[in-house]
């Protein structure tokens, strides 16, 4: 993948590794899409790529809202623009037991990082195949590998990605679709502070490990190499990325691990 001239959209773009992804893409003097739901952070982002030399224009939807995530699409496509790449970054994450946690909020969890995805996904994925293939990256979580107390929906939700994407690419090989699964761990970005509660309300806390995590810019770097390659999975983090190989192959060391994880 070559992001020189090519036409990106990505998603989640006004802060945290989809802000810093851009900025990062923008180097090579594509043109870009960018959306998500904060319309001044938006144009502040693709104020920075146009410095760098790229195009970039913002189109606004809510992931949460199915109509709002189809209506973009349409707008966009209606410009008859090749789109070469899809990059999903946007989502949101929890904080709560499971016992305390109301339907309606496992609800959103999965309508923000599963359906809306997905959504997006479908509204451009034949014309891309039409228009010869392109390359789709989808953002999980190294608990789309194993389970994690206090993030039950937000882990299923990015469990849920894992299966979708991986089917997605196995039908699509014959139409040039080639897809990634971002899986970062500790990265330090606001998802923590913006995480939701019991009661739907921010977390505004930001984690210890957030805090000391990789910064977004560093992230950045070694996912736009991964993706220049193609990279099937990219796992991007610091030690905690050794949870996902004792889960597979100590599995009994990652049960005792995940049960003494502290309260919040």
């Amino acid at each position: 993948m070559d992001f020189f001239a090519k036409n990106i959209w990505i998603t989640g773009a006004s802060s945290g590794i989809g802000k810093a992804v851009a900025i990062e893409i923008s180097k090579a003097k594509t043109n870009l899409i960018l959306s998500g739901r904060n319309e001044s952070k938006l144009k502040e982002v693709a104020a920075q790529c146009k410095k760098n030399g790229s195009t970039a224009q913002v189109i606004l939807f809510d992931l949460g809202d199915e109509k709002s995530v189809v209506s973009a699409a349409e707008a966009v496509l209606s410009k008859k623009i090749k789109i070469d790449a899809l990059y999903h970054f946007g989502g949101i994450s929890q904080r709560s037991f499971v016992n305390e946690t109301p339907l309606d909020i496992d609800r959103k969890i999965f309508e923000v990082n599963f359906f809306g995805t997905v959504a997006l996904t479908k509204a451009v994925l034949s014309r891309m195949a039409e228009n010869g293939g392109g390359q789709i990256a989808v953002t999980s979580s190294i608990v789309g590998k194993f389970g994690f107390p206090y993030r039950s929906a937000y882990a299923a939700s990015k469990h849920a990605l894992h299966g979708f994407f991986e089917s997605l690419r196995a039908e699509n090989k014959k139409n040039n679709i080639r897809v990634s699964v971002i899986i970062p761990g500790r990265i330090k970005t606001d998802i923590s502070l913006n995480a939701i509660d019991k009661n739907g309300q921010p977390h505004s806390k930001m984690d210890e490990g957030q805090e000391k995590g990789k910064s977004a810019e560093t992230t950045a770097k070694i996912i736009c190499r991964k993706l220049k390659k193609e990279q099937k999975e990219i796992l991007v983090g610091g030690t905690e990325l050794l949870m996902v190989y004792i889960r597979r192959f100590i599995p009994s060391l990652y049960y005792y691990m995940s049960s003494r994880v502290k309260p919040l």
